[in-house]
């Protein structure tokens, strides 16, 4: 009979490779019951890889994995963990985009079956949503495909915590306020804390420092496939958990410090209005970098497709490049190489008159892949071989190289590592003092502070118009919401 307080998980001497590519080397790591334990490291780092071990995804190639006192490394598999209890929202979304949300409850849950399904399935996902995510506008027959990444990462999370004939006693969270706005990502931290103190273990893995070090009991720090410092979160700092990850501590952004005259001096590149009637319009002047705030799903991404796309009635003085926020439907092709998904939005300078020039197109991705810091032994790699923060470094690096006048960004930081926010933040300060615009959404409060002029949207218009100087969190939250609401 085990101890209510021994390790529920215990991990010894895991490694895994994929090829030459060393992902995890010698990890050990105790879970206890009743803690938030949070893993941070840059992308890459092999967080994602353990995590695909814990959920039966993936097995060791050496090493073993305890649950609950019992050995399961041989034979382990999905459908194991699941009977364990262990339960993993990954960063890329696995819900099936052709089935409601109902359905797809009832894929991770085969004890909802036989007559009444729906209903047991509607009553289950549904709860579990209004108690992590209270207010969440999501219907239980909403086809899933057709919400917003925000709340397709909310009915993940809602269908890992919910709770049928399997006890949930371990939920790994992979990055998952990615696409939260705060208040989402807020709400589902609280929860978090409510079930670790019900007993349950989290496992959560963030590029957010400030989320990690408010919400876990532990973290580990990861660096190249292992373990390089674990203590208790109180014995971390922020600065601190970045030295452990190899990085320098994040300066304050001067991007805006002194270039408040661009609006009166750079001409106007893009002029563009939300659908929404009787609405603010926004404007972006050449080296300007403008972000889009609010909440999630209040229009930002809308307004960007259509500068993106020069939609009728927006004025859009140049050529636009795109950084997609969910890569997965609009970013990656998944069956390229690295060098195909970074050149293809450059192809025209690889031209040798009628004939593609593969030798220049490869040497300009590798070029991107050493300034971005993409993680891989070659860009002839598949494109699906790269960690998720590596694949967004991938589409940085299209969109950065390509021959554009304005890049817009939809929410481009998920799943980064706190390093190359840093240095992706540089190149684009840098690139707008050369005379690149910048159409900036993004949900983290502190990525607005590197913008010059930022909009807030609610419920598909614009609300406010603020210049960097008069940008405030609070300003930015006050707009987000109704004054009667």
């Amino acid at each position: 009979m085990t101890n209510p307080s021994d390790p529920i998980i215990r991990l010894r001497g895991v490694e895994k490779s994929f090829g030459a590519v060393r992902a995890l080397a010698g990890v050990s790591l105790d879970l206890a019951p009743g803690e938030c334990f949070g893993l941070v490291g840059h992308n890459g780092a092999g967080k994602s890889t353990l995590m695909n071990l814990l959920s039966g995804n993936l097995r060791p190639d050496s090493g073993s994995i305890e649950i609950g006192g019992q050995d399961v490394t041989a034979g382990y598999s999905p459908q194991v963990a699941v009977r364990h209890g262990v339960r993993c929202v990954y960063q890329e979304l696995s819900l099936c985009p052709n089935l409601t949300v109902a359905e797809n409850a009832r894929i991770t849950h085969p004890a909802i079956a036989g007559i009444g399904w729906r209903r047991r399935a509607r009553a289950l996902i549904g709860e579990m949503l209004d108690r992590v995510f209270p207010g969440h506008g999501i219907s239980t027959d909403d086809v899933t495909g057709d919400l917003s990444i925000a709340r397709r990462q909310m009915v993940e999370i809602a269908r890992a915590f919910a709770v049928t004939e399997a006890e949930a006693r371990v939920v790994i969270l992979d990055e998952p306020t990615s696409s939260l706005d705060s208040v989402a990502a807020g709400k589902l931290l609280a929860h978090v804390r409510r079930y670790v103190e019900g007993g349950g273990t989290v496992v959560l893995i963030s590029h957010l420092l400030g989320e990690i070090l408010g919400t876990c009991d532990r973290i580990a720090v990861m660096r190249d496939g292992g373990v390089v410092a674990l203590d208790a979160a109180s014995g971390f700092t922020r600065n601190s958990l970045v030295a452990a990850m190899g990085s320098v501590a994040e300066t304050a952004p001067a991007a805006a410090r002194g270039r408040a005259a661009l609006r009166d001096s750079a001409p106007k590149v893009v002029e563009a209005r939300p659908a929404r009637p009787e609405t603010l319009s926004l404007a972006a002047h050449k080296g300007e970098v403008v972000g889009l705030a609010g909440l999630s799903g209040q229009g930002q991404t809308e307004l960007l497709v259509q500068v993106f796309d020069h939609a009728a009635g927006t004025q859009v003085g140049g050529k636009v490049a795109l950084v997609a926020g969910d890569r997965q439907s609009d970013g990656i092709f998944p069956l390229w190489s690295i060098s195909q998904n970074i050149s293809i939005g450059s192809l025209r300078q690889f031209l040798n008159g009628f004939l593609l020039d593969h030798d220049r197109a490869d040497a300009f991705a590798e070029k991107w892949k050493e300034r971005i810091g993409i993680r891989t032994p070659d860009v002839f790699q598949p494109i699906l071989s790269l960690s998720g923060g590596n694949q967004q470094k991938a589409l940085f690096a299209r969109a950065l190289g390509a021959p554009a006048d304005i890049i817009v960004m939809d929410d481009p930081m998920r799943g980064v590592d706190v390093g190359t926010k840093q240095e992706v933040y540089a190149m684009i300060r840098d690139e707008a003092a050369r005379g690149r615009t910048f159409l900036w959404y993004t949900t983290e409060m502190d990525e607005l502070r590197n913008c010059d002029h930022v909009y807030v949207f609610r419920e598909g218009a614009i609300v406010a118009d603020l210049p960097r100087a008069e940008m405030t969190e609070e300003r930015v939250l006050h707009a987000s919401f109704r004054a009667d609401a």
